[in-house]
């Protein structure tokens, strides 16, 4: 224990945890950036060194991602592959070389101009997105300029002792080279839920709390230090009191642990019998075998993108059936359910000749409205999806439907698909079912004429709440905006489940507020019968529905809805899970 008084500081939890140690603050040097002219002739000189600095950053990269993927996992892995397509972005690229051409500049002045003016750019974007896939480049830009250098950049590998590390911010290879075995947690002052500090540390299963404010200047290397990921709490010099009432929290949440893993192959039933189907959210085939280990009832949403991120560009309609195939049949008769692109947004961030640049990237062509702009891809992906279809249970899903329009221009579309396979006499489900993400306003008030053109809706609460609330939930200036317990936004699902039991129309969530173990019981009394959660929260969310009955769901519902602001709401909330857990 320290000797300094004990203090403690507020973020946002990002990862789950409890850890106390020893601090060990992370802090990037500045590297001079030499500036001087060329003589006419040398410059084709600059290039080559430029071409070799790209070369040695790709291999630097390359090993990264090699080490990330043996001790992590391909999913996490998969972050580095979008620094690959930065080094190959011809604009960045191109630029450089044009500037080191037309000003006779010394190419690390030249490309540090560059890509300022990139990374200047996205900085007004105010979405949490786009701020990782900005840390991206700035990440991929500093490791070329320190190659141009010839210097080497200060790591976080040579960690040799258990230690929880402190910055403002992480790049993603810092992140990535820290010994697992010594990490005992993040703490940043900077960053949002989706950081990529947030999924290493998910992945490596210790703490992460973000946003802290002010917190670098009340430490020092090796000051005590307590990281709760569960309620985005941070204790600096903690008292012996504290430390002996975080043991316990600790050792209460490894017992729970143990016990959610004994149902993981257990049906989630209420105690009154009501059968509510906990389904998973994926990325990739690489996260089938955590989809059968923890007893999901299915796949409630396949991010098909991650096929589109993962080469740079739109795969093939075989490359895509046999990924759709191999999921379908891994899940046997369990239903998966494909969603098509939700491109767009932060996704095309290094293809901007499919768009073209947009000032907001998540108010543009994005998702469904990228797809339509591109028929002839989107035609592709739906006939990979049918042919899949013949091979299990499965069922497609569109994103960002704000419109009937767009809902009825996408069903043509797949008119069309099954008709061309249907005179090649290629097999595929003609009853397979078609259903929309509700996450756009526009959708919610037209819930009743759109379910008349589809199957199923699937409610998407983190664009929905982001979008309803005019809030970017990764701005931490603003985050405490982008409340699911506010009354305006429960009030709007209570709509979203009413049009459709009107409609007789299923409905399901497959937003993060799904996984939010306080707000089940809620969300089961508004009548969702289906939740759609990462793999790792199926075994929780079942525990915890086994103890409700829905007539006790339903009167805390109803106790909950006549309240009008977050904060008794979401008090009320917690104590009814406290009471079951």
């Amino acid at each position: 224990m320290g000797s300094g008084k004990e203090q403690i500081f507020a973020g946002i939890p990002a990862a789950p945890g409890v850890s106390f140690g020893k601090v060990h603050i992370h802090i990037e040097n500045d590297l001079y950036i030499p500036h001087y002219l060329v003589d006419k002739g040398d410059d084709e000189e600059e290039i080559k060194r430029f071409e070799l600095a790209l070369l040695k950053t790709r291999h630097e990269i390359l090993e990264i991602r090699n080490q990330v993927a043996d001790r992590l996992g391909e999913e996490e892995a998969q972050i580095f592959d979008a620094h690959l397509l930065i080094l190959e972005d011809p604009a960045l690229i191109d630029e450089t070389v044009k500037e080191v051409h037309s000003s006779l500049r010394n190419v690390e002045y030249s490309f540090h101009k560059i890509s300022q003016k990139y990374i200047e750019a996205f900085q007004c974007i105010n979405d949490e997105f786009i701020r990782e896939r900005l840390n991206d480049i700035k990440d991929v830009s500093r490791r070329i300029l320190y190659n141009l250098a010839g210097e080497k950049l200060k790591t976080l590998e040579s960690i040799d002792s258990e230690q929880i590390i402190v910055a403002h911010d992480f790049s993603p290879s810092d992140a990535a080279v820290i010994p697992t075995e010594f990490l005992q947690g993040f703490i940043t002052e900077a960053g949002s839920r989706t950081s990529h500090v947030v999924i290493m540390a998910k992945a490596a299963s210790v703490p992460a709390v973000v946003g802290v404010h002010d917190l670098l200047n009340e430490l020092k290397n090796g000051d005590d230090i307590i990281v709760d990921g569960y309620e985005g709490v941070i204790i600096i010099h903690p008292s012996e009191d504290t430390l002996f009432r975080y043991g316990e929290t600790k050792k209460q949440h490894d017992t729970e642990e143990l016990g959610f893993l004994k149902v993981a192959d257990k049906p989630a039933i209420t105690t009154d019998g009501i059968h509510v189907e906990i389904m998973a959210n994926i990325e990739g085939n690489n996260e089938i075998p955590g989809v059968l280990e923890t007893g999901s009832d299915g796949i409630g949403l396949y991010r098909t993108e991650y096929l589109f991120l993962k080469s740079g560009g739109f795969p093939s309609e075989e490359v895509q059936f046999k990924a759709y195939k191999e999921v379908v049949e891994a899940l046997s008769d369990s239903l998966t359910i494909l969603r098509t692109y939700d491109l767009g947004g932060d996704k095309v961030l290094l293809r901007k000749d499919l768009v073209g640049r947009e000032d907001n990237p998540y108010l543009g062509c994005r998702a469904i409205r990228f797809s339509l702009l591109y028929p002839e891809v989107f035609k592709d992906q739906l006939r990979a999806m049918l042919r899949a279809s013949a091979f299990g249970n499965l069922k497609i899903m569109f994103p960002m439907i704000s419109s009937l329009e767009e809902l009825q221009e996408a069903n043509q579309l797949l008119e069309e698909v099954k008709n061309e396979l249907s005179k090649k006499k290629i097999k595929f489900n003609e009853s397979i079912e078609v259903g929309i993400m509700i996450e756009i306003p526009s959708a919610v008030a037209i819930c009743d004429i759109l379910a008349k053109h589809c199957d199923f809706f699937s409610v998407g609460t983190n664009d929905l709440m982001q979008y309803m609330f005019a809030v970017d939930r990764g701005n931490d200036r603003v985050a405490h905006l982008y409340q699911p317990g506010n009354p305006g936004f429960l009030r709007v699902l209570r709509q979203i489940v009413d049009s459709s039991n009107a409609a007789n129309q299923p409905v399901s969530i497959c937003g993060e507020l799904a996984g939010d173990l306080e707000f089940v019981p809620l969300l089961i009394g508004l009548g969702m019968k289906t939740l759609s959660v990462p793999p790792n929260f199926v075994p929780s969310i079942k525990y915890l529905v086994r103890q409700l009955s829905l007539e006790e769901s339903e009167a805390l519902t109803a106790e909950v809805m006549a309240l009008h602001d977050a904060e008794p709401i979401i008090e009320k909330l917690k104590a009814f899970y406290d009471s079951k857990h």
